[in-house]
């Protein structure tokens, strides 16, 4: 087997193994972060999503991230069906592609810092028009309504699930970039 082949091989199984191992995250490590809006739950999935795309670049992560969050409209969130799975794909699509785009070329610690960290804040971001667009239908509310919870609820949520995955993904990520290099 020619070397570039042997290398696509061991980055299809690799990225493979990071889907499977997102799913089990995302099905067994799930909770409510803030007591105030229990029907958001927090799930780690995204960490295997975030390492996929530090190892292997945007399109890996994207990969995975289409995997996961299928899988995860059809089996945990199976209640908020596509909504929920094209939510959590723009969202964490986003962060997947800011990310790749700021570490492209860049290697350094500091790159990592300030992609995971603006990563973070586009997709928190992000999620304040998908809530007030898709909120309103998934949950058959008005829009003042999820507009009231923008401030108290969306945001921090969505800025503690960012924060929670990115730290620990750097944390993952150091190592398994030494082991793996």
């Amino acid at each position: 087997m020619k070397a570039t082949q042997k290398n696509y091989v061991l980055k299809l199984v690799e990225t493979a193994m990071l889907a499977a191992l997102a799913v089990v995250l995302m099905l067994v490590i799930r909770f409510p972060l803030l007591p105030s809006a229990a029907f958001l739950e927090f799930d780690m999935g995204d960490m295997p999503v975030i390492i996929s795309t530090l190892l292997f670049g945007p399109g890996a992560g994207l990969i995975t991230l289409f995997i996961v969050s299928l899988i995860q409209a059809l089996t945990v969130s199976a209640s908020s069906g596509w909504v929920g799975f094209v939510m959590h794909f723009i969202a964490s699509g986003a962060y997947v592609l800011a990310l790749g785009f700021i570490r492209k070329n860049r290697s350094s610690i500091k790159s990592l810092i300030i992609g995971v960290s603006i990563s973070t804040i586009i997709m928190t971001i992000l999620m304040v028009p998908l809530n007030l667009i898709f909120t309103t239908f998934f949950l058959n509310t008005s829009f003042d309504a999820v507009l009231q919870m923008i401030v108290p609820v969306i945001l921090p949520f969505n800025l503690l699930k960012g924060i929670i995955n990115s730290v620990v993904s750097v944390l993952v990520y150091i190592p398994l970039y030494k082991i793996l290099d």
